[in-house]
This record gives structure tokens, sequence and C-alpha cells, in this order.
């Protein structure tokens, strides 16, 4: 394994998961409040453009965070690759789940693949960490 402990693997599914769901609720929730002032706003040209794209930023944002202060927290260090790789892939995994029309099923299925994924990230340290 690593030299942080034999259960780096389990804190990394762990800190994934959580860091999913609290991301997902986080996006959707200002979606949803994006698509309440689109709403109220009807004749006004771009109406609720500027709160959807806040949605977006915090929805993405808060991953990278999640995931390192989760690590932290669980005193594991050397997580860049799980941060980084993490993010990224959460832009198109979130993205899909909160911007199109997905089943509770398939939302479920995603967010627990970006918890194995991130369990399988958080076991690679980069050298010199």
């Amino acid at each position: 394994m690593t030299k942080s402990g034999p259960y780096r693997w389990l804190k990394g599914a762990c800190v994934s998961a959580v860091a999913a769901v609290v991301c997902y609720w986080l996006w959707t929730s200002l979606s949803e409040w994006a698509d309440g002032v689109a709403g109220a706003q009807q004749d006004a040209m771009m109406a609720g453009s500027t709160e959807s794209l806040l949605a977006g930023i915090a929805g993405v944002v808060s991953m990278p965070v999640l995931l390192w202060v989760g690590m932290r927290v669980l005193r594991e260090r050397g997580n860049r690759l799980l941060v980084i790789l993490g993010a990224i892939v959460w832009i198109f995994a979130g993205g899909h789940v909160v911007e199109d029309s997905v089943s509770t099923v398939g939302t479920a299925v995603t967010l627990a693949l970006f918890a194995v994924f991130g369990s399988l990230l958080s076991t690679v340290e980069l050298p010199g960490t």
C-alpha cells in the first residue's frame, strides 16, 4: 500500500462519496434557485443566467476543496492526484447528473462510481509528496 496506511482506499471512498453527495445537493439546490429566478422574471432577457452560472461554479469549485479537506481531516497526505483528477471528473459526472435529466437510479450509480474512482485515486501518491 502507501506510507499513509492500509485503509487509505477506504478513506478515499468515504471522502469521495460524501463530497459527491454534498456537491450534488449544492449544485441541484442552487440550480433550482436559478430556475425559480428565471421563472419569476419571464419577460427579462437572460433571466436567471447569472444564478445558473453561480450554481455551476459552486457545484464544481466545492469538489476539490471537500476532497482535500476530507482527506486532511482523516490525516492523509499526498492527495494531489485525488483532488485534481477528482475535480476534473466531477465536472463531467456532476454536470451530467445535475444538468441532464438523469433518473434517481442513474444519479445513485454515477455518485457511487465517483466514490469508487476516488477510492482508486486515493491509493496513488505522486513521487515527492
